[in-house]
């Protein structure tokens, strides 16, 4: 019995629960990515500290804790209860609008065209150097209150667009005052400029380093862009090697337009995951399978730019740790987790249990949190999603229909947000 002690939230009788892992997994792979541990007619109780407390049939939590009390109680008969989803990979603070490069891509300019002309990035850079931090704040916010309301309770938050230290550091400062200020969780990555390896090694890694000891900024990955025209694969290997020395996690850009054996790199050095992979090789993906590197993948990128799209199944049948992000960035525009899942599973042909898996445990691997984040099991933080359906299958299934379906979106056992049309429309 639970006694007579106070809870925060007592979530009762979900037609599904979808614990995701049930025995402490830090991730799942091959069969275990294509089996989800689902309960029926099921109860979650999340403690005060925002910890789930327990998870269980109905009539045994009702019994367990017939005499606590609890900060809210949510029925959710005829409704789903899922772990919130995790974002392994966005770019999220930025200025300047690049809509009108879409039209651009539309008529067959590749990304690096648009790039080598002086566009896309570039652009990005211009008004992310100009904007304040303020404003940084605010739009960088509005984005992840979008996310939050499509069902991310974690995301990876990159620098990247101010390609000198001072922008870098300012964008950096940006993602850390929306740590303190909102509900969301964010793993914040350093993406390094696009200037000499020596002056990153020798004058950024330092001054990140001696910002995280004074507390100002906390960064855990550091990220390169590894590709034809950026960085190769030995300054890659360079920068990749002093961030780690530095105590960061390496999660970076790899094997995407061209293969440079980023795969093969990361493998060796350790790397907690690499992203995009469209262009991986065979022994590249073996190495990742063997080094327990997450392969992040990104189906709307491949999608909106009209690229090859990554093997996922041949990583699935290798072993691969198969995680998902949306890559929300200027040129691939999606803020939207369960639309992620959608693609993953039609043009990368992964199972709904795969992508889920991909959204929630492994993801929030990829980020070095999966011992908190990715499940539901007790221990671990209560970030949930509840949805207006009797099937959890419908978040994925319905392509653009999460704004129906998300009923409410919990993190550390409070309700951030409640969708309350939920309650007035029907989910099919």
């Amino acid at each position: 019995m639970a006694g007579r002690q106070r809870h925060r939230l007592l979530l009762e009788n979900a037609e599904q629960l979808v614990l995701v892992c049930g025995r402490r997994e830090p991730y799942l792979r091959r069969d275990g990515a294509a089996g989800l541990g689902v309960l029926r007619a099921a109860s979650l109780v999340v403690g005060l500290d925002g910890c789930i407390k327990a998870v269980g049939q109905a009539d045994v939590i009702r019994n367990q804790f017939s005499e606590a009390t609890f900060e809210r109680i949510i029925d959710c008969s005829g409704k789903c209860v899922l772990p919130g989803l995790v974002d392994a990979h966005t770019h999220p603070v930025w200025a300047g609008d690049r809509v009108h490069e879409f039209a651009m891509k539309l008529a067959g300019a590749s990304y690096m065209e648009i790039h080598q002309a002086g566009g896309g990035i570039h652009f990005t850079v211009e008004h992310t150097r100009k904007a304040t931090e303020d404003e940084l704040l605010a739009s960088f916010q509005h984005r992840l209150e979008r996310m939050l309301r499509a069902g991310s309770t974690l995301v990876e938050c990159k620098s990247g667009y101010g390609l000198n230290l001072e922008t870098e550091l300012k964008m950096l400062r940006v993602i850390e005052r929306a740590k303190k200020s909102m509900d969301i969780g964010i793993s914040s990555t350093g993406k390094t400029a696009a200037e000499a390896t020596d002056d990153i090694i020798n004058n950024h890694l330092p001054k990140l380093k001696e910002l995280k000891l004074s507390g100002e900024i906390h960064v855990d990955n550091i990220d390169v862009f590894c590709e034809k025209g950026v960085f190769d694969l030995e300054s890659t290997r360079r920068i990749l090697q002093a961030g780690k020395d530095t105590g960061l996690q390496i999660n970076f850009h790899g094997d995407e337009l061209h293969p440079m054996k980023s795969a093969e790199l990361g493998a060796e050095l350790g790397a907690r995951a690499i992203s995009h992979l469209e262009e991986v090789t065979d022994e590249g993906i073996v190495a990742m399978a063997r080094a327990k590197c997450a392969a992040v993948l990104l189906p709307t990128t491949a999608y909106m730019l009209r690229l090859k799209q990554p093997q996922a199944r041949k990583m699935l049948e290798e072993g691969v740790i198969v995680a998902l992000g949306s890559d929300f960035n200027p040129n691939a525009y999606c803020f939207s987790m369960p639309m992620v899942m959608h693609l993953a599973c039609v043009n990368m042909k992964m199972s709904m249990n795969e992508a889920l898996a991909a959204a929630t445990i492994n993801a929030a691997y990829a980020l070095g949190k999966s011992d908190t984040h990715g499940s539901l099991e007790v221990g671990k933080q209560g970030d949930l999603l509840i949805i207006n359906s009797s099937r959890w299958e419908h978040l994925i299934y319905q392509f653009g229909g999460h704004e129906a379906l998300i009923n409410y979106v919990i993190v550390k056992g409070k309700v951030i947000y409640e969708n309350e049309r939920c309650e007035k429309m029907s989910s099919y």
